[in-house]
């Protein structure tokens, strides 16, 4: 497992001596996982990823598109749903893409 992979791993082992984090562990290693199966670290699918996990994965994109990056400059809002829609059961869980998109239509820029 390569370096970028192995971060969701160790960002779950070191959380766990965290009495009150032990729960959420769960949602760091899998927060990489696509809803279709192909990402990692363990390449499960659908509802076998947790539900944080699910959560994380869609807000962490939402976040890193809507940000200027050094290498990206941010796109809108409106953009941005768009672009999630556009990977809707395949990266992301339908279900959550269509609440994202509802509640960022409630939101004013």
């Amino acid at each position: 497992m390569g370096y970028i992979k192995a971060a969701s791993y160790w960002g779950s082992e070191i959380i766990r001596p965290i009495k009150s984090l032990i729960s959420v562990a769960p949602y760091i290693l899998h927060h990489h996982e696509n809803f279709d199966g192909s990402g990692y670290p363990m390449g499960i699918s659908g509802e076998k990823i947790p539900l944080g996990a699910r959560i994380i994965r869609i807000a962490d994109s939402f976040d890193a598109i809507t940000t200027d990056r050094p290498y990206k400059k941010a796109i809108s809002r409106q953009s941005a749903c768009e672009e999630i829609m556009k990977y809707s059961g395949s990266h992301y869980d339908p279900v959550l893409c269509s609440l994202l998109v509802k509640a960022m239509g409630n939101q004013k820029d």
